[in-house]
């Protein structure tokens, strides 16, 4: 009976987590990269819900302080549980590529708008997940090797960027900033006439407008 009732007020906590959760992120597979990813979220003070099949691998994140629930993702039922119609992005780093690309589907049709990133072992994976509705797919075969041989014939530029991507230097780092244009007073004014780096130390490398099209270095007349 002792057992019964833990469980029951366990149950009742995670229900509770989950229906807090709100513009959250949701990581689908607890695995290495799923570990490292949530490593990542966590250093950025980001929500999120983490979901797995196998019950150690969610007793591990419940372990390490993260919310994390014991489920098949590619399931909407377990979806709608992690509260996928109020998340603002989904990770798909489960082990094979048909799971990650039944997860993106299920994402999609219940939250439209959600974002999805999901995980690739060919070329031919990354095609169909982001025919699927992947916003964006990685393969950690392809990026790793990518990043080795930059590493061998450009390693001060590889460690600048990592340094610069992941924050570990501390004197620059890189972010994005979305510009609303009721309240931010220097959308309409020009780089020069916004003063951006005198203020506030910051240098814009690139803008992307609302069409999508992306200005690399822009100049001072740039608005």
């Amino acid at each position: 009976i002792q057992g019964y009732f833990q469980e029951g007020r366990r149950l009742g906590q995670q229900r509770r987590l989950m229906e807090s959760l709100n513009q959250h992120y949701i990581l689908c597979g607890f695995g290495r990269t799923g570990r490292q990813i949530a490593i990542e979220f966590a250093a950025e003070g980001i929500p999120f819900v983490a979901v797995d099949a196998g019950l150690e691998q969610v007793q591990e994140a419940q372990a390490l302080g993260y919310i994390s629930v014991q489920g098949d993702a590619t399931l909407d039922e377990t979806l709608i549980k992690v509260g996928i119609e109020r998340a603002i992005c989904l990770v798909a780093a489960l082990p094979s590529d048909a799971e990650n690309l039944y997860t993106v589907l299920s994402a999609k049709t219940l939250n439209p708008n959600v974002r999805a990133i999901a995980r690739a072992s060919s070329e031919e994976a990354i095609q169909k997940l982001q025919r699927g509705g992947a916003d964006a797919v990685v393969s950690p075969y392809i990026t790793g090797g990518r990043r080795m041989a930059a590493a061998a014939l450009r390693p001060q530029v590889i460690d600048f960027v990592d340094g610069i991507l992941t924050g570990t230097d501390r004197s620059f780092y890189m972010e994005e900033c979305l510009l609303d244009p009721q309240i931010c007073p220097c959308v309409g004014q020009s780089l020069r006439e916004a003063k951006l780096r005198s203020r506030s130390g910051a240098l814009v490398l690139a803008i992307r407008r609302a069409d999508g099209h992306l200005i690399g270095g822009p100049t001072g007349d740039t608005i």
